[in-house]
């Protein structure tokens, strides 16, 4: 009887993994949602917990979908330092979808958006080889920057979206960009009353991406 006990669990044991190891890819078993960002996603002047991407997490819990956020978001951080931290992020949090928040202190440094844009579409393709979805977040500068670099900073976001066919938030500070009261005061960085404008933002591209069957 003893033996016989231990041959049955042995096989149920094994019918487990086999089923578990055909039935769902590591993908599909996977719900990580991986942020890389920069000040606008890393809580830069906030408190803790209260930025866009706990928001998004909330409404994630409250719907009862099963993913996590996790957020790789560094202040100041351009797209080349978003590119080399891609690879170890990837590997760490083995995401089923993959936010890219950044390109806004590229434009602030005035750095070449030929650059941005290579940066970007490398950064998709890593999280696309991964196995991952992308969610491209696209960003705006002020005209004062000079209108033609402004319109095309816009524009590299709107194409490379359309190029990679990847979900796309058009702007990440719709409805918060011209209150002044939805500011710091530096001027810069959004403070804690957008943050719910921001996630709404983000939720109108992500909520599809995390519903689909």
């Amino acid at each position: 009887m003893h033996t016989r006990w231990r041959l049955l669990i042995a096989s149920l044991v094994f019918l487990g993994w086999f089923g578990t190891a055909q039935g769902a890819s590591p993908q599909q078993a996977n719900h990580n949602i991986l942020v890389i960002g920069d000040s606008l996603s890393a809580e830069y002047g906030i408190r803790r917990d209260s930025g866009w991407v706990q928001i998004v997490q909330q409404r994630l819990r409250d719907e009862g979908l099963g993913y996590t956020m996790r957020n790789a978001s560094i202040s100041g951080d351009t797209t080349s330092g978003g590119l080399s931290r891609m690879p170890a992020a990837l590997e760490q949090h083995s995401p089923a979808i993959v936010i890219i928040e950044l390109g806004s202190n590229d434009a602030l440094r005035g750095l070449p958006l030929d650059m941005t844009r290579d940066n970007l579409a490398r950064m998709i393709g890593m999280a696309e080889d991964a196995g991952a979805r992308v969610l491209l977040v696209g960003m705006q500068i002020p005209p004062n920057y000079g209108r033609p670099y402004s319109e095309q900073f816009r524009n590299l976001f709107i194409q490379l979206a359309e190029e990679r066919d990847t979900r796309f938030v058009p702007f990440l500070l719709k409805g918060v960009a011209l209150d002044r009261t939805l500011f710091l005061d530096d001027g810069l960085h959004p403070n804690e009353a957008a943050q719910p404008v921001i996630a709404d933002n983000v939720w109108a591209e992500l909520k599809p991406m995390v519903t689909a069957r």
